[in-house]
């Protein structure tokens, strides 16, 4: 049978995923698992980590939690060599719309939990470098947000926009610390929390067709799509990669279709 991907390419090697249990992030650590990985699983609630990961409870809004989570993490796999920061929220509603709370608590998780997370894991991921040349990393789960105007996701968009950039300060910052840093900008994915959207429409039929038509693949893109394009950026086969966005949005980004005839 042939597989799509280089079974055992993280043999060895220990990952974290913050957001880990569900959606995009339990893709991504079910992932990582198959492929070798020992994955740990930082989550607000980790009951839903994949089995054969490690579940460990921390809230990306507090950095005594992560920086405490990480350490459990490091004691019990001895190194710590990819880091995934998945972990986010959404947001609806334009400048307009939002309090300075919400706006506060967007960015608090979506920039700040990065930070918070990055912080408590460049001691470990420094020492790994040291070892696995080309094997230690930083991926972020940024969006087509960042580089695309949506309507009616204003802080959402604000605060995917500043993860971009950080992924680009920091993979400037640590490039010779042999870390390397990069972000997946996914489309629409089909997620619970898009699932919950979609059941607060109007018609929620219309409103999926809606956003699967903005996709040039007429589609939603999947979890495992994404953990796919993080497994890339994370994995030893990308060495050479860092700062580097990679767009799993169906050619929502780059393309330009003339309509259907």
């Amino acid at each position: 049978m042939n597989q799509a991907h280089p079974t055992g390419d993280f043999d060895g090697l220990a990952a974290l995923v913050t957001g880990g249990a569900s959606g995009i992030g339990a893709a991504i650590a079910a992932l990582l698992r198959d492929r070798g990985a020992r994955v740990a699983v930082l989550d607000r609630d980790p009951a839903g980590a994949p089995a054969g990961t490690l579940p460990v409870k921390a809230d990306v809004t507090s950095d005594e939690a992560i920086r405490n989570g990480v350490a459990e993490v490091v004691a019990e796999f001895g190194a710590l060599h990819t880091v995934v920061g998945n972990a986010g929220i959404g947001a609806i509603g334009t400048v307009e719309d939002n309090s300075d709370e919400e706006w506060r608590r967007v960015l608090d998780v979506n920039v700040l939990g990065l930070v918070r997370t990055a912080r408590a894991a460049l001691p470990h991921l420094r020492a790994a470098a040291a070892e696995r040349p080309g094997a230690v990393s930083i991926t972020h789960t940024c969006s087509i947000a960042a580089t695309a105007g949506l309507p009616q996701r204003a802080a959402y968009s604000a605060s995917k926009g500043a993860v971009l950039a950080l992924t680009l300060a920091m993979a400037a910052d640590h490039v010779r610390d042999g870390i390397r840093v990069n972000c997946v900008n996914p489309g629409t994915v089909d997620t619970p929390w898009v699932g919950r959207l979609l059941g607060r429409a109007a018609d929620p039929a219309a409103e999926r067709a809606a956003l699967e038509a903005r996709q040039p693949t007429g589609r939603l893109v999947s979890a495992d799509e994404v953990a796919a394009a993080v497994a890339y950026l994370a994995g030893p086969a990308a060495a050479a990669v860092t700062g580097t966005a990679l767009a799993v949005d169906g050619g929502m980004q780059g393309l330009r279709l003339r309509p259907a005839t």
